[in-house]
C-alpha cells in the first residue's frame, strides 16, 4: 500500500491521534503483562502522553525533577542540527527548558562517524547526545562508556520508490538495488529488518549502493538504484512532491510503537554525577513533551538553526513522529532488547551477543 504525505496539516494531526491511540493500546498492554523485563515504564513528567487525552496517566513512574543546586551545571551536547527528530534539543534550550533544571548547555554539531561521535561523549569531549538507536547499537557493542538513559521518540525513517517504478510493496524489492547514505546507516539497518521479517535476504537479495545524502534521489531518478532509505527532513521533502510512493517507515506495522532516537550521556558522569544525568534526561524529556504539544513553535524554533524545510513542513514532519511517547526503565529496555536480536538478524550485532546483558550494559536507569 503506498502512503503519501499528509496534504495539510489538519491531516497530519489526524493520522497523528490515530498513532497516539494506538500507543496508549500498546502501553494499557505493556502495563497489564511482564515482559523479559518486568513491567513496562514510561517517562511520564510534564505533560508526556496527554496527545489528545486529557492528563490520563500512563505508568507514573516518574517526577518532573527538581533544579539543581549551586551554580548552572555546564555541559555539552552532541546533536546533528540538519535532523528534524532531533528537535527536542534546540527546544530545551530556546524554551529555558535546559535553564529550569540549573543547566548550561552548548550544542556540539556532530557530522563525523558514530564511533568518533560516541567517543567524543566517553572520553568527555561532550556529555551527552541525542542520536538514533539503530546507528548507536553497533558501535556500543564495542565497549564505549556511553549510557542511554531515555528514549527520545518513533519516526522519521523512509523508504521511498519511484512512482515511475513497478515497486509498490517491500517483496518487490527482491533483486533491485536500494540507495543509502552509509554502510551503517539507520536507514539501512532498519529496513534490512524490514526485509529480512519478509523472507527477503537483505545481504543477498538486495543491493545497498552508497551516495552522498543528498544525491539519493538523484541516484533512483538516474535509475542507478530503484529506491532509497533515509531520514527526514529530506525524505518527507522527496515524498511531498509526488514522484515518490512511501513503502514503509520505522513507525509501520508492528514497529508502530518502537523508539528511534535515544539519548545517552558519558557512563562517568552518570556514576559520578547522577543528579545531573538525572536533570539533563528529564529536560530534553520535557522538551520531547513540548515537541509533541506545540510542533509548529518546535519547527520554528528548529528552522532557526539551519533545518531544511519551511516551518508548515517541519511541523508535519514532527507530527508524524511521534515525540509524545518516550520510553524509560522496563520499556525502553525491552526496546533495546528487540532491536538488538533483529539486527543480530541481519548480521550487524554479533549472533553471540546476549541481548539482556547487553541492555544491562549500556543503559542507566537515573530517573527512579
Amino acid at each position: 500500500m503506498q502512503i503519501r504525505p499528509p496534504s495539510d496539516v489538519e491531516e497530519s494531526r489526524h493520522a497523528l491521534s490515530r498513532r497516539t491511540m494506538l500507543a496508549l493500546a500498546g502501553s494499557l498492554g505493556a502495563m497489564t503483562s511482564l515482559g523479559a523485563f518486568g513491567v513496562a515504564r514510561a517517562y511520564t513528567g510534564a505533560g508526556a502522553l496527554r496527545q489528545g487525552l486529557g492528563d490520563f496517566p500512563i505508568c507514573r513512574t516518574a517526577a518532573s525533577g527538581e533544579p539543581l543546586a549551586g551554580p548552572p551545571r555546564q555541559l555539552k551536547l552532541a546533536w546533528n542540527a540538519t535532523a528534524v527528530c532531533t528537535a527536542s534539543a534546540p527546544i530545551a534550550k530556546e524554551r529555558g527548558i535546559f535553564a529550569k533544571h540549573n543547566l548550561d548547555v552548548d550544542f556540539i554539531n556532530f557530522g563525523g562517524s558514530t564511533e568518533q561521535l560516541l567517543e567524543a561523549i566517553a572520553t568527555g569531549k561532550a556529555d551527552a547526545g541525542i542520536g538514533m538507536a539503530l546507528r548507536w547499537l553497533k558501535p556500543l557493542e564495542q565497549g564505549f562508556d556511553v549510557r542511554i538513559t531515555a528514549g527520545v521518540h518513533g519516526g522519521c525513517l523512509r523508504l521511498l520508490a519511484a512512482k515511475s517504478s513497478d515497486i509498490e510493496s517491500i517483496a518487490d524489492l527482491r533483486g533491485k538495488s536500494i540507495a543509502v547514505s552509509d554502510q551503517a546507516s539507520p536507514g539501512k539497518n532498519f529496513f534490512s529488518i524490514v526485509l529480512a521479517k519478509q523472507g527477503i535476504d537483505a545481504e543477498k537479495d538486495v543491493e545497498w549502493r552508497q551516495y552522498p545524502a543528498d544525491l539519493l534521489r538523484l541516484a533512483v531518478e538516474k535509475g542507478e538504484a530503484q529506491a532509497l532509505a533515509d531520514s527526514d527532513p529530506q525524505t518527507y521533502l522527496w515524498l511531498k512532491d509526488g514522484k515518490f510512493s512511501e513503502l514503509a517507515t520505522n513507525l509501520s506495522g508492528e514497529f508502530s510503537n518502537r523508539l528511534c532516537c535515544v539519548l545517552a550521556i558519558r557512563g562517568s558522569l552518570v556514576r559520578g554525577e547522577r543528579p545531573v544525568a538525572t536533570a539533563l534526561t528529564h529536560a530534553v524529556l520535557e522538551a520531547g513533551d513540548h515537541v509533541a504539544h506545540n510542533p509548529a513553535d518546535a519547527a520554528a524554533v528548529f528552522s532557526s538553526y539551519g533545518g531544511k524545510g519551511s516551518v508548515p513542513d517541519l511541523t508535519a514532519m514532527l507530527q508524524s513522529h511521534t515525540h509524545h511517547d518516550h520510553p524509560v526503565g522496563d520499556a525502553l529496555k525491552k526496546q533495546i532488547a528487540l532491536y538488538t536480536d533483529e539486527l543480530k538478524l541481519v548480521n550487524v550485532i554479533k549472533r553471540n551477543t546476549d541481548s539482556t546483558k547487553f541492555v544491562e550494559r549500556i543503559y542507566a536507569d537515573v530517573l527512579s
